[in-house]
């Protein structure tokens, strides 16, 4: 049986439940360097159909992700990204497929002008 302490870290790195809800991600992969999901992809929902994306720690304990279109026996490598951080993870993931990872601010204001703000109009 293999070690899926990493997978688990990713996962949870990603956004954890979060992350599944919002992205709609499936059919989840792990092992002891790795994790891969399918989105869905079809209808437009991702950036270049984008529906499958594994992420893997590297030798420098950093993850490379790979962002791929798979229909059928057809695989084409949309994307890739090398080296990230953990606390990238998410920014990366939705910079690449177009999907948020949390509701977040989603389209808002950041949280620290909102808290700005609230502290100079308070009664």
């Amino acid at each position: 049986m293999a070690n899926m302490q990493v997978a688990e870290t990713i996962l949870a790195q990603l956004g954890g439940r979060r992350f599944i809800v919002m992205t709609g991600a499936k059919n989840f992969l792990g092992d002891e360097r790795s994790l891969s999901f399918r989105l869905p992809g079809a209808g437009g929902r991702t950036t270049d159909g984008i529906n499958y994306v594994k992420v893997q720690l590297n030798a420098e304990d950093t993850y490379d992700l790979t962002f791929l279109r798979l229909r059928g026996v057809n695989v084409k490598h949309v994307a890739e990204r090398k080296s990230i951080y953990n606390d990238q993870l998410q920014e990366v993931f939705t910079r690449v497929t177009g999907l948020n990872t949390s509701l977040g601010t989603m389209g808002g204001f950041p949280a620290s002008a909102v808290k700005a703000f609230n502290n100079r109009h308070e009664d």
